[in-house]
């Protein structure tokens, strides 16, 4: 049985004042915030117990300071510079006792501290600041320990998933399970890479990402916390924790231990890069129909691609690698996203102007990628207007595509192949699985089946597929036309048929048809 990570958000954040002034120990002083009353939120990085009045000079930021006040009495001047000093060390308090040399709050103090934004709490019933300073003091190493030890453990558990082979997502949703924020990852010019935490969450992040991304800059106010990623002197990108609710330094330390990971990672990783795995995961999504297309939405957009006011193209390639196809991308000036899916096919979502000839670009982006290697096959489905369209078209254009695949190096196809292009064989692909096409390919092939005579399986399929042209199959096959003659003879006897007559002929054809599409 497996338990969830402590977050390091739920981690107690470090001591403000406030929080100080709530302790038991100090309430029992009964305090008095008589200056700086509105910023009780400083954080107290360590508590000092000092009478010199140029303890100033001591402090390095942070400290509340204790102190009776007894070397200060009777000088006002030493009073006002006391606390000015203290307000240049970017104290974060002063805690007067008051007693024997300040019966009461010093005005002279008091006025000082307002001044420069400095809290001076007093305390009506002093008592030892050693209580006080074991309290605090106490609390900050132990949550500084935890801090320390859970940032560890965090890069124990993405190291070994790293080490297990684990992908991108898996590292992220560790992260974000530690961090209980979302977790955004990009490039440098702010385009998302890959994402991980509560849906909900992420995709309020990434609705508006571009525009947020360069508001907030480098700055990490209201949670943002950055850790840059690369190696060697160059940078490539950059880890975001979105709304980090806990201790500023606790959410650094995990940024910084999620940032070594990704670096590690990278390295190590296969040949596809960040970015062909967020284009794929995207496009898998919207294949898939699993995730309605509307919330795909943020994501599409926070990955580069154009959205408002488009037209989108979904395209299925076979035959050519995904690395050539965003090179014709680039060479195009097209905008849209790239994808490896199963089967050695490949996913494109072009994103048009909708004043733009969408047929024509798409017929331009396929005579670029002839140019660029071998010929592959093209298939699109009809340009879509608005994005809740993208889905079907994408599946579209996947069926267009699956259905010529046996047979393009017969059929003469067109540079872009399309759904009135694949006529019957679209038709059977969409039937494949109906049991009564199934028996009736069974049936009408059952003599080659039987045989398992791969050989004549293949001759037939060219013969019916160019129209029963003896020449053309023949010279596919490479072989001569008596010898074509006597291996049609016994594809015939095998299945009692007369394949120059049309309407057994195409019985045939059909059912070859439904059985190649049954084996794809």
């Amino acid at each position: 049985m497996t338990t969830a990570p402590e977050s390091l958000e739920s981690l107690e954040p470090a001591l403000s004042v406030r929080q100080v002034l709530g302790l038991e120990r100090v309430l029992a002083g009964e305090p008095e915030v008589v200056a700086g009353a509105g910023h009780l939120d400083r954080l107290v990085r360590w508590v000092h117990v000092a009478e010199a009045a140029d303890v100033g000079v001591m402090l390095s930021g942070g400290e509340m300071v204790l102190t009776t006040g007894v070397l200060l009495a009777g000088d006002e001047h030493k009073q006002a510079e006391y606390i000015r000093s203290l307000h240049r060390a970017e104290a974060a308090a002063v805690v007067l006792g008051l007693g024997r040399a300040f019966p009461s709050p010093p005005d002279v103090m008091r006025r000082a501290a307002e001044r420069c934004g400095l809290p001076l709490v007093v305390l009506h019933r002093p008592f030892p600041f050693a209580e006080l300073t074991e309290e605090v003091q106490s609390r900050l190493v132990r949550r500084k320990f935890a801090a320390v030890s859970l940032s560890e453990s965090v890069r124990t558990a993405l190291t070994g998933l790293i080490t297990a082979g684990a992908p991108l997502q898996r590292l992220l949703d560790e992260v974000a399970q530690h961090s209980g924020c979302p977790v955004v990852v990009t490039n440098l010019a702010h385009r998302v890479l890959a994402t991980a935490g509560e849906r909900p969450a992420v995709d309020d992040v990434l609705r508006d990402w571009e525009r947020i991304a360069r508001q907030a800059g480098g700055s990490e106010g209201d949670g943002w916390i950055r850790a840059e990623l690369g190696g060697r002197g160059e940078r490539w990108g950059r880890i975001v924790l979105c709304g980090f609710r806990g201790d500023t330094s606790a959410g650094r330390l995990l940024a910084d231990r999620a940032a070594e990971a990704l670096v590690l990672h990278r390295m190590l990783g296969g040949a596809a890069t960040w970015e062909e795995q967020s284009a794929q995961s995207l496009l898998t999504d919207l294949v898939s129909g699993v995730v309605p297309a509307r919330q795909l939405l943020p994501r599409a957009r926070a990955a580069g691609l154009p959205v408002n006011r488009r037209t989108f193209v979904p395209l299925v390639v076979r035959g050519a690698r995904p690395d050539r196809l965003e090179r014709v991308l680039r060479l195009t000036g097209l905008p849209g996203l790239v994808a490896e899916l199963a089967d050695a096919a490949t996913a494109v979502l072009l994103s048009l102007a909708r004043d733009q000839d969408a047929d024509a670009l798409t017929g331009h982006f396929a005579s670029r990628l002839r140019q660029e290697g071998p010929t592959p096959v093209v298939a699109a489905a009809a340009a879509r207007p608005d994005w809740d369209g993208v889905p079907a078209g994408l599946r579209e254009a996947r069926h267009v595509a699956d259905a010529v695949a046996d047979s393009s190096t017969v059929l003469e196809l067109p540079p872009v192949v399309r759904l009135k292009d694949v006529h019957l064989r679209g038709l059977v692909r969409l039937l494949r699985d109906d049991p009564h096409v199934q028996s009736f390919a069974e049936r009408e092939l059952d003599g080659l089946l039987r045989a398992a005579d791969d050989d004549l399986l293949a001759v037939l399929r060219t013969y019916l597929a160019t129209g029963r042209n003896k020449s053309r199959t023949a010279q596919l096959h490479h072989v001569s036309r008596p010898a074509l003659y006597r291996r049609l003879e016994a594809i015939q006897s095998r299945l009692g048929v007369d394949l120059d007559d049309f309407e057994q002929a195409a019985s045939v054809h059909i059912a070859l048809l439904a059985h190649d599409a049954q084996q794809g």
